[in-house]
Protein backbone atom coordinates (compact mmCIF):
# COMPACT_ATOMS: atom_id res chain seq x y z
CA UNK A 1 0.00 0.00 0.00
CA UNK A 2 1.62 3.62 -1.16
CA UNK A 3 2.13 5.63 2.25
CA UNK A 4 -0.22 8.60 1.44
CA UNK A 5 -3.09 5.73 1.52
CA UNK A 6 -2.01 3.98 4.39
CA UNK A 7 -2.25 7.43 5.81
CA UNK A 8 -5.72 7.94 5.10
CA UNK A 9 -6.37 4.06 5.58
CA UNK A 10 -5.09 4.45 9.61
CA UNK A 11 -7.24 7.95 10.16
CA UNK A 12 -8.82 8.06 13.56
CA UNK A 13 -12.39 7.15 12.61
CA UNK A 14 -14.18 8.83 15.72
CA UNK A 15 -12.55 12.18 13.88
CA UNK A 16 -14.88 14.63 12.99
CA UNK A 17 -14.46 15.52 9.05
CA UNK A 18 -14.26 18.94 7.30
CA UNK A 19 -14.00 19.85 3.98
CA UNK A 20 -14.49 22.77 1.96
CA UNK A 21 -13.03 24.55 -1.26
CA UNK A 22 -12.38 27.35 -3.88
CA UNK A 23 -12.87 28.16 -7.61
CA UNK A 24 -9.35 28.72 -8.93
CA UNK A 25 -11.27 31.11 -11.13
CA UNK A 26 -9.56 34.10 -9.65
CA UNK A 27 -6.89 35.71 -7.41
CA UNK A 28 -7.55 34.47 -3.88
CA UNK A 29 -8.75 37.78 -1.28
CA UNK A 30 -8.06 39.07 1.73
CA UNK A 31 -11.76 37.47 2.26
CA UNK A 32 -11.33 34.06 1.19
CA UNK A 33 -7.99 34.00 2.87
CA UNK A 34 -9.96 36.26 6.53
CA UNK A 35 -13.63 34.33 5.89
CA UNK A 36 -12.43 31.00 5.08
CA UNK A 37 -8.84 29.27 4.53
CA UNK A 38 -7.73 31.39 7.90
CA UNK A 39 -10.05 29.41 9.55
CA UNK A 40 -9.30 25.90 8.02
CA UNK A 41 -6.01 25.72 9.46
CA UNK A 42 -7.00 26.33 12.83
CA UNK A 43 -9.22 22.92 12.44
CA UNK A 44 -6.06 20.79 11.25
CA UNK A 45 -5.72 19.32 15.14
CA UNK A 46 -9.36 19.01 15.66
CA UNK A 47 -10.55 17.54 12.08
CA UNK A 48 -9.70 15.42 9.16
CA UNK A 49 -9.77 18.59 6.83
CA UNK A 50 -9.74 17.92 3.18
CA UNK A 51 -9.54 21.31 1.24
CA UNK A 52 -9.31 21.55 -3.00
CA UNK A 53 -8.94 23.53 -5.67
CA UNK A 54 -12.62 23.44 -7.40
CA UNK A 55 -11.40 23.59 -11.02
CA UNK A 56 -14.25 21.65 -12.56
CA UNK A 57 -16.89 24.60 -11.38
CA UNK A 58 -14.23 27.05 -12.60
CA UNK A 59 -15.10 25.69 -16.37
CA UNK A 60 -18.98 27.22 -15.72
CA UNK A 61 -17.44 30.62 -17.26
CA UNK A 62 -15.22 31.06 -20.07
CA UNK A 63 -11.31 30.44 -18.89
CA UNK A 64 -8.67 31.09 -20.54
CA UNK A 65 -6.53 27.50 -20.23
CA UNK A 66 -2.96 28.80 -19.17
CA UNK A 67 -4.21 30.99 -16.98
CA UNK A 68 -6.70 28.25 -15.34
CA UNK A 69 -3.47 25.81 -14.89
CA UNK A 70 -1.67 28.51 -13.48
CA UNK A 71 -4.26 29.95 -10.72
CA UNK A 72 -5.00 26.61 -9.99
CA UNK A 73 -1.47 25.84 -8.67
CA UNK A 74 -0.61 29.02 -7.15
CA UNK A 75 -3.25 28.70 -5.30
CA UNK A 76 -2.00 25.43 -4.10
CA UNK A 77 1.04 26.93 -2.74
CA UNK A 78 -1.42 29.76 -1.18
CA UNK A 79 -3.15 27.12 0.85
CA UNK A 80 0.15 25.84 1.55
CA UNK A 81 1.59 29.59 2.51
CA UNK A 82 -1.88 30.34 4.53
CA UNK A 83 -0.87 27.50 6.65
CA UNK A 84 -2.94 24.53 5.67
CA UNK A 85 0.10 21.98 6.17
CA UNK A 86 -0.22 18.97 4.01
CA UNK A 87 0.70 16.74 6.19
CA UNK A 88 -2.07 17.45 8.87
CA UNK A 89 -4.87 18.57 5.92
CA UNK A 90 -5.98 16.37 2.31
CA UNK A 91 -4.92 19.39 -0.35
CA UNK A 92 -6.14 17.86 -3.57
CA UNK A 93 -7.22 19.72 -7.24
CA UNK A 94 -10.96 18.43 -7.85
CA UNK A 95 -10.12 17.28 -11.49
CA UNK A 96 -7.23 14.81 -10.34
CA UNK A 97 -10.04 12.79 -8.69
CA UNK A 98 -12.07 11.46 -11.18
CA UNK A 99 -15.37 10.19 -8.64
CA UNK A 100 -16.44 13.85 -8.44
CA UNK A 101 -17.86 14.04 -12.01
CA UNK A 102 -19.35 10.34 -11.61
CA UNK A 103 -21.05 10.81 -8.43
CA UNK A 104 -21.90 14.41 -9.44
CA UNK A 105 -23.75 12.98 -12.69
CA UNK A 106 -25.30 10.57 -10.74
CA UNK A 107 -26.90 13.20 -7.78
CA UNK A 108 -28.27 15.15 -10.87
CA UNK A 109 -30.87 12.51 -11.00
CA UNK A 110 -31.96 13.09 -7.66
CA UNK A 111 -32.19 16.82 -7.68
CA UNK A 112 -34.60 17.98 -8.92
CA UNK A 113 -34.95 20.74 -11.64
CA UNK A 114 -37.00 23.04 -9.25
CA UNK A 115 -34.53 23.19 -6.62
CA UNK A 116 -32.01 24.15 -8.96
CA UNK A 117 -33.46 27.19 -10.67
CA UNK A 118 -34.09 27.87 -6.80
CA UNK A 119 -30.33 28.79 -6.54
CA UNK A 120 -29.70 32.24 -5.63
CA UNK A 121 -25.91 32.00 -7.13
CA UNK A 122 -27.90 30.56 -10.61
CA UNK A 123 -29.87 33.54 -10.88
CA UNK A 124 -27.34 36.32 -10.03
CA UNK A 125 -24.64 34.72 -12.49
CA UNK A 126 -27.19 34.20 -15.29
CA UNK A 127 -27.70 37.70 -14.63
CA UNK A 128 -24.51 38.80 -15.41
CA UNK A 129 -23.45 36.41 -18.06
CA UNK A 130 -26.71 36.15 -20.09
CA UNK A 131 -24.25 35.18 -23.16
CA UNK A 132 -23.54 32.18 -21.04
CA UNK A 133 -26.31 30.34 -19.40
CA UNK A 134 -24.62 27.33 -19.84
CA UNK A 135 -25.92 23.20 -18.41
CA UNK A 136 -22.70 22.82 -15.77
CA UNK A 137 -23.98 26.78 -14.77
CA UNK A 138 -27.35 25.16 -13.78
CA UNK A 139 -26.46 21.62 -12.47
CA UNK A 140 -23.15 22.74 -10.89
CA UNK A 141 -24.97 22.12 -7.12
CA UNK A 142 -25.46 18.66 -7.74
CA UNK A 143 -21.41 18.73 -8.46
CA UNK A 144 -21.14 20.59 -5.63
CA UNK A 145 -23.02 18.12 -3.37
CA UNK A 146 -20.94 15.59 -4.63
CA UNK A 147 -17.59 17.64 -3.74
CA UNK A 148 -19.09 17.44 -0.33
CA UNK A 149 -21.04 13.99 -0.04
CA UNK A 150 -18.00 11.95 -1.36
CA UNK A 151 -16.04 12.98 1.98
CA UNK A 152 -18.60 11.63 3.98
CA UNK A 153 -18.02 15.13 6.12
CA UNK A 154 -19.41 15.86 9.15
CA UNK A 155 -19.29 20.07 8.82
CA UNK A 156 -18.53 22.38 5.69
CA UNK A 157 -16.83 25.76 6.10
CA UNK A 158 -18.68 27.92 4.15
CA UNK A 159 -19.93 31.70 4.11
CA UNK A 160 -23.31 32.99 4.19
CA UNK A 161 -23.75 33.10 0.74
CA UNK A 162 -22.72 29.89 0.10
CA UNK A 163 -25.08 28.09 3.15
CA UNK A 164 -27.77 27.57 0.58
CA UNK A 165 -25.90 24.86 -1.22
CA UNK A 166 -25.03 23.07 1.88
CA UNK A 167 -28.99 23.11 2.57
CA UNK A 168 -29.91 21.86 -0.82
CA UNK A 169 -26.82 18.85 -0.10
CA UNK A 170 -28.43 17.79 2.50
CA UNK A 171 -31.74 18.04 0.66
CA UNK A 172 -30.64 15.40 -2.14
CA UNK A 173 -28.53 13.39 0.74
CA UNK A 174 -31.59 12.56 2.66
CA UNK A 175 -33.69 11.77 -0.82
CA UNK A 176 -30.61 9.09 -1.54
CA UNK A 177 -30.76 7.79 1.91
CA UNK A 178 -34.53 7.64 2.00
CA UNK A 179 -34.44 5.04 -1.41
CA UNK A 180 -31.18 3.19 -0.88
CA UNK A 181 -30.30 3.65 2.88
CA UNK A 182 -27.83 4.98 5.11
CA UNK A 183 -25.29 5.73 2.10
CA UNK A 184 -24.46 9.29 3.23
CA UNK A 185 -23.52 11.06 6.14
CA UNK A 186 -25.84 14.74 6.76
CA UNK A 187 -23.10 17.37 6.70
CA UNK A 188 -23.97 20.51 8.97
CA UNK A 189 -22.36 24.20 7.43
CA UNK A 190 -19.64 25.52 9.70
CA UNK A 191 -19.94 29.23 9.37
CA UNK A 192 -17.50 31.63 11.75
CA UNK A 193 -18.77 34.13 13.74
CA UNK A 194 -15.50 36.66 13.03
CA UNK A 195 -14.55 37.22 9.63
CA UNK A 196 -17.62 35.37 7.71
CA UNK A 197 -17.75 37.84 5.49
CA UNK A 198 -15.19 40.70 4.13
CA UNK A 199 -17.29 42.86 2.17
CA UNK A 200 -16.05 45.16 -1.01
CA UNK A 201 -13.87 48.18 0.43
CA UNK A 202 -15.95 50.65 -2.29
CA UNK A 203 -19.14 48.74 -1.71
CA UNK A 204 -19.44 47.59 1.56
CA UNK A 205 -23.06 46.04 1.04
CA UNK A 206 -21.52 43.52 -1.20
CA UNK A 207 -18.65 40.51 -0.67
CA UNK A 208 -15.18 41.24 -1.26
CA UNK A 209 -14.92 39.24 -4.48
CA UNK A 210 -12.07 37.41 -6.93
CA UNK A 211 -14.52 38.41 -9.89
CA UNK A 212 -14.21 42.71 -8.85
CA UNK A 213 -13.27 43.68 -12.58
CA UNK A 214 -11.50 47.22 -11.27
CA UNK A 215 -9.46 44.97 -8.41
CA UNK A 216 -10.28 48.65 -6.14
CA UNK A 217 -12.58 47.15 -3.91
CA UNK A 218 -10.84 44.06 -2.85
CA UNK A 219 -7.38 43.04 -1.42
CA UNK A 220 -5.56 40.30 -2.74
CA UNK A 221 -2.93 37.95 -1.19
CA UNK A 222 -0.67 38.73 -3.53
CA UNK A 223 -0.95 42.43 -3.81
CA UNK A 224 2.09 44.77 -2.78
CA UNK A 225 1.91 47.01 0.54
CA UNK A 226 1.65 49.60 -1.33
CA UNK A 227 -1.23 48.68 -3.40
CA UNK A 228 -2.96 47.46 -0.24
CA UNK A 229 -2.33 51.03 1.72
CA UNK A 230 -4.09 52.69 -1.05
CA UNK A 231 -7.04 50.59 -1.23
CA UNK A 232 -7.40 50.83 2.17
CA UNK A 233 -6.93 54.71 2.09
CA UNK A 234 -9.73 54.95 -0.62
CA UNK A 235 -12.18 52.82 1.70
CA UNK A 236 -15.55 54.05 2.06
CA UNK A 237 -16.17 54.77 5.45
CA UNK A 238 -19.24 57.45 5.88
CA UNK A 239 -19.68 61.26 6.57
CA UNK A 240 -19.58 60.98 11.04
CA UNK A 241 -16.93 63.13 12.67
CA UNK A 242 -18.14 62.28 16.38
CA UNK A 243 -15.52 61.39 19.15
CA UNK A 244 -16.70 57.73 18.32
CA UNK A 245 -17.26 57.60 14.82
CA UNK A 246 -14.84 53.84 14.89
CA UNK A 247 -17.94 51.66 15.99
CA UNK A 248 -19.36 49.00 15.50
CA UNK A 249 -22.52 49.37 13.57
CA UNK A 250 -22.94 46.83 10.51
CA UNK A 251 -26.67 48.43 9.35
CA UNK A 252 -26.19 52.02 9.55
CA UNK A 253 -22.12 52.38 9.23
CA UNK A 254 -21.33 49.02 7.32
CA UNK A 255 -18.10 50.21 5.61
CA UNK A 256 -16.25 51.03 8.64
CA UNK A 257 -18.03 47.50 10.03
CA UNK A 258 -16.83 46.28 7.76
CA UNK A 259 -12.90 47.39 8.34
CA UNK A 260 -13.49 46.68 12.28
CA UNK A 261 -14.24 43.03 11.20
CA UNK A 262 -11.20 43.21 9.31
CA UNK A 263 -9.01 44.81 11.89
CA UNK A 264 -10.41 42.58 14.38
CA UNK A 265 -9.72 39.18 12.63
CA UNK A 266 -5.87 40.88 11.55
CA UNK A 267 -5.17 41.63 14.92
CA UNK A 268 -7.26 39.34 17.84
CA UNK A 269 -9.04 42.75 19.04
CA UNK A 270 -12.36 42.88 19.49
CA UNK A 271 -14.81 45.72 18.82
CA UNK A 272 -14.84 47.51 22.11
CA UNK A 273 -11.46 47.33 22.47
CA UNK A 274 -10.91 49.00 19.07
CA UNK A 275 -13.18 52.21 19.66
CA UNK A 276 -11.37 53.03 22.17
CA UNK A 277 -8.40 52.47 20.26
CA UNK A 278 -9.47 55.36 17.61
CA UNK A 279 -11.40 57.49 19.98
CA UNK A 280 -10.71 61.08 19.14
CA UNK A 281 -9.25 59.67 15.76
CA UNK A 282 -10.57 60.06 12.81
CA UNK A 283 -10.99 57.66 9.58
CA UNK A 284 -7.81 58.28 8.30
CA UNK A 285 -5.71 57.14 11.13
CA UNK A 286 -8.46 54.30 11.37
CA UNK A 287 -8.28 52.83 8.09
CA UNK A 288 -4.22 53.73 7.88
CA UNK A 289 -4.09 51.07 10.94
CA UNK A 290 -5.95 48.72 9.15
CA UNK A 291 -4.18 48.58 6.24
CA UNK A 292 -0.60 48.08 8.02
CA UNK A 293 -2.51 45.36 10.07
CA UNK A 294 -3.37 44.04 6.50
CA UNK A 295 0.04 44.43 4.98
CA UNK A 296 1.44 42.87 8.35
CA UNK A 297 -1.25 39.68 8.18
CA UNK A 298 -0.34 39.02 4.52
CA UNK A 299 3.71 39.58 3.93
CA UNK A 300 4.67 35.98 5.00
CA UNK A 301 1.66 34.20 3.12
CA UNK A 302 2.89 36.65 0.40
CA UNK A 303 6.83 35.61 0.58
CA UNK A 304 5.95 32.21 1.25
CA UNK A 305 3.80 31.67 -1.95
CA UNK A 306 6.03 32.88 -3.90
CA UNK A 307 8.98 30.56 -2.95
CA UNK A 308 6.78 28.17 -3.21
CA UNK A 309 5.49 28.69 -6.36
CA UNK A 310 8.90 28.40 -7.77
CA UNK A 311 9.22 25.08 -7.17
CA UNK A 312 7.35 23.15 -9.40
CA UNK A 313 8.58 19.83 -8.54
CA UNK A 314 7.08 19.99 -4.80
CA UNK A 315 3.67 21.27 -6.17
CA UNK A 316 3.57 18.69 -8.36
CA UNK A 317 4.08 16.13 -5.70
CA UNK A 318 1.88 17.83 -3.42
CA UNK A 319 -1.14 17.41 -6.20
CA UNK A 320 -0.16 13.97 -6.87
CA UNK A 321 -0.32 12.69 -2.81
CA UNK A 322 -3.12 15.02 -1.96
CA UNK A 323 -5.32 13.48 -5.14
CA UNK A 324 -4.11 9.56 -3.77
CA UNK A 325 -5.36 10.52 -0.31
CA UNK A 326 -8.47 11.72 -1.47
CA UNK A 327 -9.55 9.43 -4.03
CA UNK A 328 -8.68 6.55 -1.21
CA UNK A 329 -12.02 7.94 0.48
CA UNK A 330 -14.13 9.31 -2.21
CA UNK A 331 -14.24 5.94 -4.61
CA UNK A 332 -15.32 4.00 -1.09
CA UNK A 333 -18.33 6.13 -1.35
CA UNK A 334 -18.51 5.82 -4.71
CA UNK A 335 -18.13 2.36 -5.11
CA UNK A 336 -21.30 1.68 -2.81
CA UNK A 337 -23.47 4.55 -4.71
CA UNK A 338 -22.58 2.92 -7.78
CA UNK A 339 -23.96 -0.15 -6.08
CA UNK A 340 -27.09 0.75 -4.42
CA UNK A 341 -27.66 2.67 -8.04
CA UNK A 342 -27.00 -0.90 -9.79
CA UNK A 343 -24.40 0.24 -11.82
CA UNK A 344 -22.62 -2.72 -13.20
CA UNK A 345 -19.11 -2.86 -10.51
CA UNK A 346 -15.96 -2.50 -12.83
CA UNK A 347 -13.70 -5.53 -12.78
Amino acid sequence: MRPAVERANNMDEKRKVMLSGIQPSGDLTLGSYLGAIKTWAERAEQFDCYYFMADLHSLTSRQVPADLRRRTLEQMAQYVACGLDPDKNTLFIQSHVPAHAELGWILNCYTMFGELSRMTQFKEKSAKNADNVNGGLFTYPALMAADILLYQPDYVPVGGDQKQHVELTRDVAHRFNGIYGDVFKIPEPYIPKVGARVMDLLEPTKKMSKSDKTGNGRVCLMDDPADIMRKFKRAVTDSDTGENCVRYDPENKPGVANLMQIYASCTGRDYDQITAEFAGHGYGDFKAAVGEAVVETLRPIREESQRLIKDKAYLEDLCRTGAEKASYVANKTLRKVRKKVGLVAMP
